[in-house]
């Protein structure tokens, strides 16, 4: 099942049921008019949301206007994004000179979760110096969560998984990690591809708790990366009991995998640039590759193993404005 949110001029937009194909589309009616409402009663809402899924499949529903579609939560009550990828973690601490972190727990941040920008609105930004970076990446919106729980019982709670551009400024995270309190302006608001889907419509690819996908990424038309989900050192399962050790998590919460990295980053490329710049410096001292400007395209896509992107496509453009910071 595939759910999407169409702007209505609210601030969390009216919910949506998709068709496979991505052609078709029925409202989700008054009784759930947003997914913040689905997912917070997601034992009642599924069975209907469901029953609307497979009259569109049958054929019916009202052509869809892509255009139209926010993130599919276009804010939430919480979002937690973790670092589950090793090579990822290990490239980073090259990028900023950083030693290895000693833990055996997943590394995990609280950032902004008031708003989340939609799959094709252009991206705002005060100033280029800052060090634009994309970050491509998966997730997924639990329903209230317990504290305390297991893996085991975490995974009951996934609903829902998700396709993720975690924007970053990589000249002000180095400042913002030093003083050990997290970030706060180097990490703004995430976009969001248009789809959110049920695990089950992943098929084969939502493998061990993880999202078996190739996550196609085209910088100004140019591919940058196109690693696979399947290397997380942490799947998702742990990382939702991970988040809920000592709190409850509300239904809505949305946990990300962080950048998507393999360890045949030379074959396949990267994910974000302060990857690829990492890469660099291994190989010749110094990064070569500059960060993003205004103007700048970036595209996601993840590819299914049937060829399908069950996720819709980040299409987006960097639009530079305001006064330097």
């Amino acid at each position: 099942m595939r759910l999407a949110t169409r702007r209505d001029g609210s601030p969390d937009g009216e919910l949506i049921v998709v068709s496979t194909d991505g052609a078709r589309c029925r409202s989700a009616g008054p009784d759930l008019p947003n997914l913040v409402a689905a997912i917070e009663r997601w034992d009642t809402a599924e069975p209907a949301l469901r029953a609307l899924a497979d009259v569109l499949e049958a054929g019916e529903g009202d052509p869809l206007d892509a255009a139209t579609l926010a993130a599919p939560l276009p804010r939430s009550w919480q979002w937690l994004d973790g670092s589950a990828f090793a090579t990822h973690g290990e490239l980073m601490q090259v990028a900023f000179g950083l030693d290895p972190v000693p833990t055996d727990r997943p590394l995990m941040y609280q950032g902004i979760s008031d708003r989340f920008y939609g799959p094709r609105d252009d991206v705002p930004f005060p100033d280029p110096a800052l060090g634009i970076d994309f970050e491509g990446e998966f997730g997924v919106i639990v329903d209230a969560v317990p504290m305390g729980v297991s893996p085991e019982q975490a995974a009951a709670h996934i609903r829902l998984i998700v396709q993720i551009n975690d924007w970053s400024l990589r000249a002000v995270a180095p400042i913002e990690m030093k003083t050990g309190f997290g970030w706060v302006q180097a990490k703004p608001p995430c976009s969001v591809a248009p789809f959110a889907v049920t695990p089950d419509a992943l098929g084969a690819d939502w493998r061990d708790g993880r999202v078996a996908m190739d996550l196609l990424v085209d910088w100004n038309g140019e591919r940058f990366g196109a690693a696979n989900g399947v290397e997380m050192q942490w799947s998702f399962p742990e990382l939702v009991a991970h988040a809920a050790r000592t709190r409850d998590l509300v239904a809505g919460t949305i946990i990300g995998s962080g950048t998507v990295s393999n360890a045949n980053y030379a074959e396949v490329g990267s994910s974000c640039i302060s990857e690829r710049r990492a890469i660099e410096i291994i190989a010749s001292g110094a990064p070569a590759t500059r960060f993003m400007a205004d103007g700048d395209t970036i595209r996601m896509e993840a590819r299914a193993g049937n060829g399908g992107a069950p996720f819709g496509v980040i299409e987006q453009r960097v639009a530079v404005r305001g006064q330097t910071i």
